[in-house]
């Protein structure tokens, strides 16, 4: 924390130091990296010169969990999910940040109230809400089409292969929100062995229809290859699938579960300096906003709202398409953080089980 401060007074109006001229950011591949590149990574490189190297990872906590342990870190910034974020930042193998580090909104508002609740944690800074829910292929389905979370179980009244994310995060829940728990009620279910027993017992109902994915890319091309008639996704994912290329995708946000996604930085990354001036750069209230004008992530700081406009075709306006649009929010669940920091061990143990059967 305090090597953090020091640097505090360098990062104050952007008083680049002499350094490291590159810096690398891992993050997690297809659009959503496209959507950092455009927002994030090419504005710095124009506003100070520092090149910006992109990696990608199925999840890149887990190579950086590796780095950081074996002491070999080549990472500077990395986009993680929170829970994950939260659990490293436990462990000691992520850098704590200084929020005072971070600049005011644009209307003035310091960060620490711009930002939604929560979003700032000590080792993560928010950058998008985004959502887990499914969508399907509109030319696999006449007559009714699937509009509830039930229907992705329903496999009577929609026969066909599902897709579904190979863990247990966001698919237990949608198993019990499916087998008609409240959203509201979902975690105090899922804290009970009977209530871990009642999700696996959904999933039990379409395992053996189940096309398992494990990166964000696949579940858009399952769907366009005909593996899956429906499948669970990041709605940004299905969103460039079907504004951004034209495919006959129609995104059901019932039963969404949302979570908050950012930056962090690996303890011992090569270049800290440069990679706290990138981060206070990229969660600036424009930038936000100009990553949410290439993928439909909503942007952490409230004071983004007003600055997200079309789409990058220039037609289609972005607001309805976030998991935080009103209309979208019914039916929605939002992530308890705390409940996978403490029980992802033990469930990830549990599912994989029950996958081996």
């Amino acid at each position: 924390m305090k090597k953090t401060l020091i640097l505090t007074t360098a990062l104050t109006g952007f008083a680049f130091a002499a350094g490291a001229e590159e810096i690398t950011v891992m993050s997690w591949g297809g659009a959503y990296a496209k959507s950092q590149i455009e927002g994030y990574h090419k504005p710095f490189t124009e506003k100070t010169g520092v090149k910006v190297i992109s990696v990608d990872a199925d999840n890149p906590a887990t190579p950086i969990k590796a780095q950081v342990e074996a002491g070999n870190v080549t990472v500077d910034v990395v986009d993680v999910e929170y829970p994950d974020a939260v659990r490293l930042c436990d462990e000691g193998l992520l850098e704590e940040i200084d929020p005072s580090i971070l600049p005011p909104g644009a209307d003035g508002t310091p960060a620490e109230e711009d930002f939604l609740d929560g979003a700032i944690s000590d080792c993560l800074v928010t950058t998008i809400v985004f959502s887990t829910l499914y969508g399907y292929d509109s030319t696999k389905f006449e007559g009714e089409a699937p509009s509830t979370i039930a229907d992705l179980f329903d496999m009577e009244k929609f026969p066909g292969k599902r897709g579904m994310r190979k863990a247990p995060k966001t698919t237990l829940e949608m198993a019990l929100m499916a087998d008609g728990v409240a959203p509201e009620d979902v975690y105090e279910v899922l804290e009970t062995d009977e209530g871990v027993d009642r999700a696996f017992a959904k999933l039990d109902t379409i395992k053996d229809n189940v096309v398992w994915w494990e990166a964000g890319a696949q579940p858009p091309q399952l769907l366009a290859d005909g593996e899956v008639v429906m499948t669970t996704a990041y709605n940004g994912r299905l969103f460039n699938a079907a504004v951004g290329e034209g495919q006959p995708f129609v995104m059901v946000y019932d039963g969404q579960v949302m979570d908050y996604d950012g930056y962090a930085i690996p303890k011992g990354a090569p270049n800290l300096e440069r990679a706290l001036e990138f981060l206070v750069f990229a969660t600036e209230t424009e930038q936000l906003a100009e990553q949410a004008k290439w993928i439909s992530y909503g942007p952490a700081r409230k004071s983004s709202a007003p600055f997200v406009g079309l789409y990058q075709d220039g037609k289609t306006e972005m607001g309805p398409h976030m998991p935080t649009s009103p209309e979208n929010l019914e039916g929605a669940l939002t992530t308890d953080y705390e409940f996978w920091v403490d029980y992802n061990t033990e469930l990830s143990e549990r599912f994989n089980a029950w996958l081996a059967q």
